[in-house]
């Protein structure tokens, strides 16, 4: 009798922490409001700039910004190194799960190059932050950008007069 096993590929298996104390790291790993992010944010909002947080700068497309500048169309993506590639941080070797952490960043990668064209294609700004990169200069950066562009609502002529804050603004508070 001679059974035919099937062997996971890469894609079918699920990585797996090499210790509980990892586990429990990877676990508690945010997927916003992380430390960066609230330091460009809190930079931001210093200059005078009001932004929407956690938005999806186009409905249809499942990708969300961590700061978005709607009337403006400039859309902010705060990077961490090792989950997003940075060239400086995040090539590492991997002792564990070596099999999926490659694959795994490269996909996070592709999907990022596709998120700046699609928006781009369609007249937005896309700005990128890595986490190591100072936030004071990063807010810089991103001012420079939305006080380039013209607001795309009509009538709306200055970037202090963007919709009156909300819940989903960013302000100090959310730090």
């Amino acid at each position: 009798m001679c059974c035919n096993l099937h062997m996971p590929t890469p894609r079918e298996r699920k990585p797996f922490a090499s210790s509980p104390a990892i586990r429990g790291r990877m676990q508690r790993q945010l997927s916003r409001d992380t430390e960066p992010e609230l330091r460009v944010r809190s930079a931001l909002h210093a200059l005078g700039l009001r932004y929407r947080i956690h938005q999806r700068p186009l409905p249809e497309l499942r990708r969300v910004a961590d700061v978005v500048f709607r009337p403006h169309k400039v859309a902010v993506f705060v990077d961490g190194c090792y989950w997003h590639g940075c060239p400086l941080h995040g090539v590492r070797d991997h002792k564990v799960n070596e099999w999926y952490w490659p694959a795994k960043i490269q996909r996070n990668v592709e999907r990022d190059r596709d998120t700046d064209h699609q928006l781009r294609a369609i007249g937005w700004e896309v700005i990128r932050v890595w986490e190591h990169e100072d936030p004071g200069l990063a807010a810089v950066r991103i001012e420079s950008v939305v006080r380039s562009r013209k607001p795309k609502c009509p009538g709306d002529t200055s970037i202090n007069s963007q919709i009156e804050e909300s819940p989903e603004m960013g302000t100090e508070d959310d730090r």
